[in-house]
């Protein structure tokens, strides 16, 4: 055990402290762009500019740090050059071009919309309440965004305003601990040489969705982990030879943790997963699964191959002592049975997903709990009906026509050139082969009426092409140098087209994010403020709204349910709602269906007493308020339903309520703006 807990102990220990400068870095350094008044990134390019800037410092900061890793110099000054290059290269890559607005990648619009009023809850309160409906824990993982609501209360900021610089320092914490991860894995300087081209592909294809983006930055590492807590050859040549001696090969390890601190390495991470992001924890289960499969078949294979070996020798043996029996006859080792070389890979994997299982339930148990009593059922949960173009074909970003496109291509090369001989290249592959599967799983899994959301997998892909493509460019650099047997002159022509490259892509980010950065600028923030100085929405409105609200039910904003349907209003303040935005991001025990026929059904009533008797009846906590669009002699809300398999798998339809119904003493009716907000005395 002491092994395991010097090599976990030294590599935690090192997480945490680059987890500190990655924090200080990017909390710096968006602090300092905050003090200045920036043109908005969509009207002018001085962003740009000072963005490319930064990512140039960046990434010299990460050369140096190669540098002095290969010339073995100050090694603490080079790990702090790398913490604060990777670091610094997050910070200044999304930092800048938002600097100039208070809003993350997409503003408020669409799916961040919903994110945003997770964290807005979880910022109101530390329990685990679903994001939406009152009466109801979390369907979807809290662990991202409870982070997200304790950083919000420590910095005192409102849930909205606290999205972005939390989503940016908590990528910038996660690629420092991936590379972290990757130089107890691997050589310290090509570490940082894959670390950054993940990061860097991560930020341009994942840094939309931030809280599946730390999980992407450390899905490559954790399966080159896993790789080697499941598969290990050595063991079976070791238990093999040892046998004959007397001795175990657990005596041969004592040394070492014995493939134990990956087997916990990689259970924290599926449970990291399984606390952020569900689809990204069923596919990295999913990969590991598949790696034992590959690894059990590969020790049976070793097991044949030891068994005809000894057959072969003790013939040899029988022969060259003229067939005597005793000693000269005996084998001189033992093969173990097939259970022998199964069981470890199968306890290895147990220990995986009990370690996982352990920290999965610090934000599962409330849900799991209601789930099982029976207190509610999953009538119509439509989180899987979605499909996209890009989820109908496989993804193969190798055989696109641009930087990143060759990119992966000399990753794809490496892959099937050392996967025979690489244990890197195992695990990318087998995590390659995984991504790819779970597409086919889920385009098959259409014909049943569903899907399994493959299209959001390509962050992992891409993440894991770059790794080894960053692998296959520095070997590929190596074979060039032993074929021109001219290293000193090609060192720096490589080192030169690297960093060129490094560049070239690292500016071409902000232009693979330009709609998420424009939205950013165009939507209107929690303060009724657009970025790009254009007038604001109705949101401008939100304020007044609020107020009125907390004046006339006396209660504080997370004891009122509001019915709207701009539920941009509760991504603001942590009002409850009584209906989602869509049935897809809805928690699956909140009948989403039933409570958009309850409000058809209120729509129709005549009279103001059928509608109090029917709040009253509502099989939920009904509404204590309505927020309304004034329309004439009618007030509207716009509710969607899922129409899957249409794409987009979304209708949006009006139900308008007569003003006649809220005519009565019971119900208090404020315009605001264009809106109608109607409170129940």
């Amino acid at each position: 055990m002491t092994p395991l807990l010097r090599q976990a102990g030294s590599a935690a220990g090192e997480a945490v402290l680059g987890a500190v400068v990655a924090a200080v870095v990017a909390g710096v350094g968006l602090v300092a762009f905050s003090t200045v008044e920036w043109p908005a990134f969509n009207a002018s390019n001085v962003l740009r500019a000072l963005t490319t800037v930064g990512q140039v410092v960046a990434l010299g900061m990460l050369v140096a740090a190669i540098w002095l890793i290969r010339v073995k110099k100050w090694p603490w000054v080079a790990k702090v050059l790398a913490w604060g290059g990777l670091s610094g290269f997050v910070t200044v890559t999304l930092g800048m071009p938002l600097a100039a607005t208070k809003l993350y990648l997409f503003g408020m619009s669409v799916d961040q919309e919903f994110r945003t009023q997770y964290l807005t809850r979880l910022t109101d309160s530390a329990a685990l309440h679903d994001m939406n409906y009152i009466d109801l824990p979390p369907f979807y993982p809290a662990g991202w965004f409870w982070f997200g609501g304790r950083f919000a209360n420590l910095t005192g900021m409102a849930g909205w305003e606290a999205f972005k610089p939390y989503a940016i320092i908590a990528l910038a914490v996660a690629a420092v601990v991936a590379y972290v991860l990757w130089s107890n894995l691997i050589r310290a300087d090509w570490a940082v040489a894959v670390a950054a081209a993940t990061t860097a592909v991560t930020l341009a294809y994942g840094a939309p969705e931030a809280y599946g983006a730390v999980l992407v930055l450390l899905f490559a590492p954790a399966l080159v982990l896993a790789w080697g807590a499941l598969h290990r050859p050595a063991a079976l040549t070791a238990r093999t030879v040892l046998a004959g001696a007397g001795e175990t090969h657990e005596d041969s390890e004592t040394r070492t943790a014995g493939g134990w601190g990956a087997v916990i390495g990689v259970g924290l991470f599926l449970g990291l997963s399984a606390a952020f992001y569900t689809l990204y924890f069923v596919v990295a289960v999913f990969s590991v699964c598949l790696m034992a499969l590959i690894a059990a078949a590969l020790m049976l294979r070793e097991r044949r191959r030891a068994l005809r070996t000894q057959r072969h020798r003790d013939a040899a043996a029988r022969s060259t002592a003229g067939g005597q029996t005793g000693d000269a006859a005996t084998p001189s080792a033992v093969v173990p049975g097939a259970w022998a070389e199964l069981w470890p890979i199968l306890v290895r994997l147990i220990t995986i997903g009990a370690v996982a299982g352990v920290l999965a339930l610090t934000v599962w148990m409330p849900f799991l709990v209601k789930f099982l009593r029976g207190e509610a059922s999953f009538a119509g949960g439509s989180a899987f009906h979605y499909l996209p173009e890009t989820g109908s074909e496989l993804a193969l970003p190798m055989f696109q026509f641009s930087l990143v496109g060759a990119f992966c291509l000399i990753g794809t090369i490496w892959l099937v050139l050392r996967v025979g001989s690489s244990r890197r290249a195992q695990a990318l592959a087998i995590g390659v082969v995984a991504v790819y599967l779970w597409s086919l799983l889920s385009m098959t899994a259409t014909a049943a009426g569903t899907t399994l959301l493959s299209f959001r997998l390509e962050p992992i892909l891409y993440s894991l092409l770059a790794a080894a493509g960053a692998f296959g460019f520095v070997e590929g650099a190596r074979a060039v140098y032993q074929v021109l047997n001219e290293p000193e002159r090609m060192r720096p022509v490589v080192a030169a087209v690297a960093v060129l490259g490094a560049v070239a892509f690292s500016q071409e980010i902000p232009h693979v994010l330009d709609a998420e950065i424009t939205t950013a600028y165009t939507d209107t923030d929690g303060n009724g403020v657009r970025a790009d100085k254009r007038p604001p929405s109705a949101v401008s409105h939100y304020a007044k709204i609020d107020a009125a609200l907390r004046d006339q039910t006396g209660r504080p904003r997370d004891a009122s349910v509001v019915l709207t349907a701009d539920t941009s209003f509760l991504a603001i303040y942590p009002y409850y709602g009584f209906q989602a935005l869509t049935s897809h991001y809805a928690n699956p025990l909140a009948d989403f269906p039933g409570r958009t026929a309850e409000i058809k059904r209120w729509a129709g009533l005549k009279t103001p007493e059928e509608l109090i008797q029917a709040l009253q009846r509502c099989p939920w906590r009904a509404p204590d308020a309505f927020l309304f669009r004034n329309a004439g002699d009618q007030y509207t809300l716009r509710l969607s339903e899922d129409v899957y398999p249409n794409d987009p798998n979304v209708k949006r339809f009006t139900v308008a309520f007569p003003k006649a119904l809220f005519e009565d003493a019971r119900f208090q009716v404020t315009d605001i703006g264009p809106f109608t907000l109607v409170v129940r005395r």
